[in-house]
């Protein structure tokens, strides 16, 4: 029985750790960039969007598609930094433990 309140306590430092690690993550800021950096997406570590910045070469109300069609990639683009970012994270808060595909913590 000792390893095993031994393994409980492992289980809630651990859990300690994921509730800090998912407080930092929203003050983390990530940017995606589309159209050469004419278009910039800042999300925080949730995916929380948090700013938009456009040039202004780009806004002709002639291609507001072109537009859009930007904003949407400089999103998915920050999107994927923020995923990025969040399983590094994850990666040293269990030590390259991998978990079985779909296993979220904490429990």
């Amino acid at each position: 029985m000792k390893n095993l309140g031994q393994l409980m306590k492992q289980a809630q430092q651990m859990q300690q750790k994921m509730t800090e690690m998912q407080a930092q993550l929203e003050s983390v800021e990530v940017t995606g960039v589309s159209g050469g950096g004419l278009v910039q997406v800042t999300l925080n570590g949730k995916s929380d969007l948090k700013k938009i910045k456009i040039d202004k070469s780009v806004l002709d109300p002639n291609e507001a598609e072109v537009v859009e069609d930007l904003v949407v990639a400089a999103f998915n683009d920050a999107k994927q930094k923020v995923t990025a970012h969040a399983e590094a994270e994850m990666h040293k808060l269990t030590g390259g433990l991998n978990l079985p595909g779909g296993m979220k913590l904490p429990f």
